[in-house]
C-alpha cells in the first residue's frame, strides 16, 4: 500500500448495466468523486471492519490504474500509468440515497475508513490486454460481479485525460474506473475475493461494527 499516497479519485457510472440497475442515466462526461487517503485498506487476507447501523453497505469492485508520472497532454495510458490493482469502492448506500436527494455531496457515503479496500499492485499489462483481460469478485466463493475495461463507457484514456484537465495529474494518484453490474449488500462475516483472470487479487473478510 505504500505505493498509493496520491489522490484517489473515483469514477460514477462508468458501465451502462451498472447506471441501470441503480435507475441512474448513463453520463455524459466522466463523473468524478474522491475518497480520502484513510479510505485505503490491503486486501491482504485481512479484515475490513465497516461502520453498523448506518443501512446497506455495497461492494462495488472496480480496476484501478496507478499513475506513475506527472500528467503532459497528450500522453497516452501506457506512457502514464504504471501499474494497476483490483479494488473494491464500498458504499453506504441509504446514506448516499439520501444526500442524492437533497443534492449534497458523496463524501458521508464513500469516504468512511476501509471503504477503498485495494489488491496488490501489479505491473501494467497495455492497453490491449488490461482491456480484455476479465476481472471478477466472488462472495463467499460465488461470483457477483464480472467485468472488462473493454464494457467502460468512458475509456482507460478518456479517464486520464479528463482527470488530468480538470484536477491534475501526478505520481502515485489513484483512479478508480468504474464498477460493472451486480453491486449487492454486505453482511458481517462475508468473505470477498478479487480475481484477474484466473489469478487471485486480493481478499478480506467483512467485520460490521
Amino acid at each position: 500500500m505504500n505505493e498509493a499516497r496520491g489522490n484517489i479519485y473515483c469514477i460514477g457510472r462508468n458501465y451502462a448495466q451498472h447506471a441501470a440497475e441503480l435507475g441512474n442515466a448513463v453520463p455524459e462526461k466522466p463523473m468524478v468523486f474522491m475518497k480520502p487517503t484513510h479510505a485505503l485498506l490491503p486486501m491482504d487476507g485481512g479484515t475490513a471492519v465497516l461502520p453498523a447501523g448506518r443501512g446497506e453497505i455495497h461492494y462495488e469492485a472496480e480496476l484501478v490504474l496507478r499513475v506513475g508520472r506527472a500528467y503532459e497532454k497528450g500522453m497516452t495510458v501506457d506512457e502514464l500509468v504504471d501499474r494497476f490493482a483490483i479494488g473494491l469502492d464500498l458504499t453506504l448506500r441509504d446514506v448516499q440515497s439520501e444526500l442524492k436527494s437533497k443534492g449534497h455531496p458523496w463524501l458521508e457515503a464513500k469516504g468512511f475508513r476501509n471503504s477503498a479496500p485495494l489488491g496488490p499492485f501489479r505491473p501494467y499489462p497495455g492497453t490491449e490486454a488490461f482491456r480484455e483481460t476479465a476481472f471478477r469478485l466472488e462472495k463467499n466463493g460465488e461470483t457477483v460481479q464480472r467485468g472488462t475495461a473493454a464494457e467502460m463507457i468512458f475509456s482507460p484514456q478518456q479517464l486520464v485525460d479528463y482527470v488530468a484537465a480538470q484536477y491534475g495529474l501526478g505520481e502515485g494518484d489513484l483512479i478508480f474506473t468504474g464498477t460493472p453490474a451486480g453491486v449487492g449488500g454486505l453482511a458481517d462475516g462475508d468473505r470477498l475475493e478479487l480475481f484477474w483472470g484466473t489469478e487471485s487479487a486480493g481478499c478480506l473478510t467483512i467485520s460490521m461494527k
